[in-house]
């Protein structure tokens, strides 16, 4: 017979099971951490998620869109809207932007890579040399259109890129912004002959050839950045977050997505 005491026993040792089982299945520091991330440090990001999800029990949901312009995807027009989320990952101009306006924390504002721009055309289309600037210069004044994106990249090549290669009213009719569709999307349907766009934006993209960085005469390095939101109900979380994708661990992944770890780059 099973006596009171016996019962007793074997009740305090089942809930001790079922507690350490459901801190197991449910840690609870475990969060679901939104985050928003602009194109660049996209394909990094997306090998890296698992890996921290498993090593912290967070999940991570994703927002996508670009760091600035105007289409209503684009993260501080998100943010302006008041939807939510805990961290953003934009280019460093955002970043600033959105510190000011007090959108994110300031303190929480970090570099997490550098990124080159670069230039694509079609697969098996001719792939010219591109390695000087008049070499580009004459590239882009053959081509019969040109793609460039309406965020980071894209400000740059149509507000200076063009002036600095002494072109811009040569190209003023055949240079588009491309807003709602990625540019090396557009370049491998064949609407776009060539582009521009961050190097890690082109490079997972099938039907393009990427044909390398633009120049470092008339480069353009952006910095990458992560900051926590100023409403963030998960700080703790994000912040572990951007410790994981500044770390030595994440340097080969981000590496071979063709970005820079701002931790690595020269100054």
């Amino acid at each position: 017979m099973i006596t009171g005491t016996l019962l007793r026993r074997f009740a305090v040792v089942s809930a001790a099971v079922l507690l350490m089982a459901a801190r197991f299945a449910s840690p609870a520091s475990a969060a679901e951490v939104r985050v928003m991330i602009s194109g660049a440090f996209t394909a990094a990001y997306e090998v890296l998620k698992p890996e921290f999800e498993r090593q912290t029990g967070h999940k991570l949901i994703t927002i996508s869109g670009p760091s600035m312009g105007e289409t209503p995807q684009a993260i501080p027009n998100r943010l302006a809207r008041g939807e939510a989320d805990d961290i953003v990952i934009v280019a460093r101009s955002s970043a600033d932007m959105l510190a000011k306006n007090g959108a994110v924390d300031p303190k929480t504002v970090v570099d997490l890579v550098h990124s080159q721009i670069g230039f694509a055309v079609k697969a098996g289309a001719p792939v010219s040399d591109i390695s000087t600037a008049d070499k580009l210069k004459d590239v882009l004044l053959k081509a019969k259109s040109i793609g460039y994106s309406d965020s980071a990249s894209g400000v740059y090549v149509g507000t200076q890129l063009f002036k600095k290669l002494g072109i811009e009213s040569e190209v003023s009719g055949k240079a588009h912004k491309i807003q709602a569709t990625p540019v090396g999307e557009m370049i491998a349907k064949g609407e776009i002959e060539v582009g521009f766009q961050q190097i890690s934006e082109l490079k997972p993209v099938k039907g393009i050839t990427l044909v390398g960085p633009i120049p470092s005469a008339v480069q353009l390095i952006t910095p990458f950045t992560a900051a926590v939101n100023s409403k963030s109900q998960n700080v703790d979380a994000a912040k572990q977050l951007i410790a994981f994708l500044t770390s030595p661990k994440a340097y080969d992944t981000i590496k071979a997505t063709g970005l820079q770890p701002a931790a690595l780059a020269k100054d």
